[in-house]
């Protein structure tokens, strides 16, 4: 069996947090997916965009769209890269860390512009920042900020909304909680949904845009949370 080119660039050596996340989630949780017609996978290069919930988002929605059969790039929060496990993967693989509130912050839509340039998708959170709420409970997304809709308007590619739900019922709230979910997971099973939208190819103007794309991610949200309320087939 041939192993990987240790000097080939993280992406192409085969994408870690996404075969992790799915591996896991049979012991964790239950995970279901769905997308619209139109939806996934999307040909070619993207900006998706999903409800921000949780910290354990970036592999919940890894893992839901590695099964559709697409593994973008992933910006997140740079304080991800400090969690043992989880950090190196995501150093790896190439995904892109958002130093927010600082100097940085730009660098991180400069980065996923150039993957975008290269033919590859990027994962963004619409809100850029997790909800202030410490219960398990869903609600609608925040406002976002206007990173994923300058960043699809000048790269010239469509967004894809993600909306997810059922995040929080693995891990929310202060430190001790987060940690107490994921290690009582197993036990509890929780049931998550992660639905995928129609390609947009959003309006020229980057603040009509913003509001086009929280339309949208609104919607797909609403949709995961009513996949959770149905009842399931045993």
């Amino acid at each position: 069996m041939m192993g990987s080119d240790p000097s080939a660039p993280p992406h192409q050596r085969g994408p870690v947090l996404t075969r992790i996340a799915d591996a896991l989630f049979p012991a964790f949780g239950t995970l279901s997916v769905t997308a619209d017609p139109d939806g996934m996978p999307p040909r070619g290069a993207c900006v998706l965009v999903a409800n921000h919930t949780s910290l354990c988002d970036p592999v919940v929605v890894a893992a839901a769209l590695r099964r559709l059969g697409t593994e973008p790039v992933i910006m997140a929060a740079a304080g991800l890269w400090r969690i043992p496990v989880l950090g190196a993967a995501l150093a790896r693989d190439g995904h892109i860390p958002v130093h927010r509130g600082t100097d940085r912050a730009a660098e991180a839509l400069e980065r996923a512009a150039r993957v975008l340039a290269g033919g590859r998708s990027v994962l963004l959170y619409g809100e850029g920042r997790l909800p202030t709420r410490r219960d398990p409970g869903e609600a609608a997304p925040g406002p976002f900020r206007s990173g994923a809709a300058r960043l699809a308007l000048a790269s010239g590619v469509p967004l894809v909304p993600v909306g997810q739900a059922g995040a929080r019922r693995l891990c929310s709230g202060g430190a001790f909680k987060q940690l107490a979910g994921a290690l009582t997971a197993p036990a509890r099973r929780p049931r998550l949904h992660v639905h995928v939208g129609a390609a947009l190819r959003l309006p020229g103007q980057v603040p009509e845009a913003s509001a086009h794309a929280h339309r949208a991610v609104t919607e797909a949200w609403r949709t995961a949370v009513d996949a959770l309320a149905a009842p399931t087939v045993r």
